[in-house]
């Protein structure tokens, strides 16, 4: 393991590595909104591509989608039922959300975050957050009071939705049932079939009636077609040595400056809902030495810090190996392939975004 080399003249950069965030539950509430990168995106702003019809199809069902919410939820009934939990209506027939389900790359994330922006309600009484923050969101709250805070709402949009242990397979089937019953209407994205959410991370198998009932919530939506990120665009940058991260990061007002191994070992102290806090306040993450990821738990923690880096739009400069070559082959074809894949393109972006810091 190599150390960062010596610096230049000036004040310090952040790092990473000396934070260690405490995320209260009302922040937790508070940021179920669509991140930075996808608070001013609209269905008008998504270009479906021509040879990929169901990109078209799943714009069009989405907008009747959300023309259709309201009612209840959107009145003062909705705001009494989600604190006293009386006056509950029966639940709706037939699935109460849709489901986006697609390779990474083909902006499943702007559509799910236009549906929101679409959805006839105040902001209070609609949720936008990922799979992590809403268990967690769970776990600062506890189960019943979730469901108090969240069963008001007209809409509730889970973006990157997984299964990856059979905990979260029963917590998050009880806590959708629930809001369903409550007339709460769903939306999420996975680059896993409902049906298949599970499979190749635990004996899905033994969950099927939980997975099953998780499907039966959804109608899904198959969006097909290629990693926008990359279209057209050139191959990802090269790494830049360790001088040139250095100088960048002392050069960049808000930009912080870590040592790879480092950082993947701090982000083992810092539970994956904290990533976002994390990166509070930073204008770009500068990474020397970078390496192969050791092991599937480290792995999973960087998928969630570069979820958190590209939806806040933080550029991120680097040196030692290519992003391309951080997971191993044994990793990129167990279970767990799609989550790195979107994660080599959501890095591979911001590695381009990050050139500027060294070309200016």
């Amino acid at each position: 393991m190599s150390s960062t080399p010596a610096s230049p003249a000036g004040d310090s950069p952040l790092s990473l590595c000396a934070r260690a965030p405490r995320v209260p539950a009302d922040r937790l509430v508070a940021e179920l909104v669509p991140p930075p990168r996808f608070d001013a995106v609209r269905f008008a702003g998504y270009v479906p591509d021509p040879g990929q019809p169901s990109q078209q199809e799943a714009v069009e069902v989405l907008g009747t989608f959300a023309a259709g919410l309201g009612g209840a939820h959107a009145s003062g009934a909705g705001k009494r039922r989600r604190f006293g939990g009386r006056g509950r209506r029966a639940a709706p027939a037939g699935p109460r959300g849709v489901y986006l389900d697609g390779g990474y790359g083909v902006g499943k994330t702007h559509l799910l975050a236009s549906l929101w922006h679409a959805a006839p309600a105040a902001p209070e009484q609609k949720a936008f957050g990922t799979f992590v923050e809403l268990t967690n969101l769970v776990g600062a709250l506890g189960f019943q009071q979730t469901v108090r805070t969240l069963g008001g709402h007209q809409l509730l949009c889970i973006d990157e939705f997984e299964l990856d242990d059979p905990g979260d397979t029963v917590l998050v089937s009880s806590l959708l049932g629930r809001l369903v019953d409550s007339g709460v209407a769903l939306a999420a994205t996975s680059n896993t079939l409902p049906g298949r959410l599970g499979e190749g991370r635990f004996a899905a198998a033994d969950f099927l009636r939980e997975i099953q009932g998780l499907a039966a919530h959804f109608r899904t939506l198959r969006i097909d077609g290629e990693d926008y990120r990359h279209r057209g665009l050139p191959e990802a940058p090269r790494p830049h040595t360790d001088a040139e991260v250095t100088r960048a990061a002392y050069a960049t007002e808000g930009a912080s400056l870590d040592d790879f191994p480092h950082l993947l070992d701090h982000l083992s102290r810092v539970h994956p809902s904290r990533y976002g806090a994390l990166t509070d306040g930073l204008r770009a993450v500068c990474l020397t030495d970078v390496g192969p990821v050791p092991d599937q738990a480290t792995a999973l923690r960087l998928v969630v810090l570069a979820d958190r880096l590209y939806d806040r739009e933080v550029p991120v400069l680097a040196s030692g190996l290519p992003f391309d070559r951080l997971f191993g082959e044994e990793m990129l074809r167990g279970g767990y392939r799609k989550k790195y894949l979107r994660a080599l393109s959501r890095l591979t972006s911001l590695a381009r975004e990050g050139k500027v810091l060294v070309n200016g």
